[in-house]
């Protein structure tokens, strides 16, 4: 299957889901801009997809990315982070999310792993306690220490 092929609606996320779980295979869920994939999305994405059989990475649309990050922001265009994302190994499927918070995403789905990075207390994850009301579990994983996207952002303003 091509990377395309990876990114999927949500209605036909929520139909691919529900044949995973029919199927007895379990789901692991991230979410974010990833506006420049670097070496830690990566890092995060594969201790994500090794929770569970199957990752899906919910991505913010550009207009979530600039609410969130502010003008200027996102740096690639929501189609081509999805199949930037959608082509690494880790992943399973893609969707891109306007809603200000992914937990539409995360009930559609039902995941049975929650991931996102260690900067965050698992109380302050949307869907943790969503995902923990039907026997799921959050896992937080570390951050790759001086990486991310606005740093490198930085780095580049620096040098221009």
């Amino acid at each position: 299957m091509s990377a395309r092929g990876r990114v999927l609606a949500r209605e036909e996320l929520r139909s691919w889901a529900e044949a995973i779980h029919r199927a007895g295979r379990t789901i692991a869920f991230t979410n974010g801009c990833f506006d420049l994939v670097h070496r830690g999305h990566l890092t995060g994405l594969e201790k994500a997809a090794a929770a569970a059989d199957e990752l899906v990475v919910a991505l913010n649309s550009d207009a979530s990315v600039r609410a969130l990050k502010g003008p200027g922001r996102p740096i690639l265009a929501e189609n081509d982070r999805a199949d930037l994302i959608a082509a690494l190994r880790p992943v399973s499927a893609v969707t891109i999310f306007a809603e200000p918070t992914p937990l539409e995403c995360i009930l559609q789905i039902r995941p049975d792993v929650l991931v996102k990075g260690s900067e965050y207390a698992e109380d302050a994850i949307v869907g943790a306690r969503e995902v923990k009301s039907w026997g799921g579990r959050v896992l937080r994983v570390p951050m790759v220490e001086g990486l991310s996207t606005s740093q490198i952002i930085d780095a580049i303003k620096r040098l221009s």
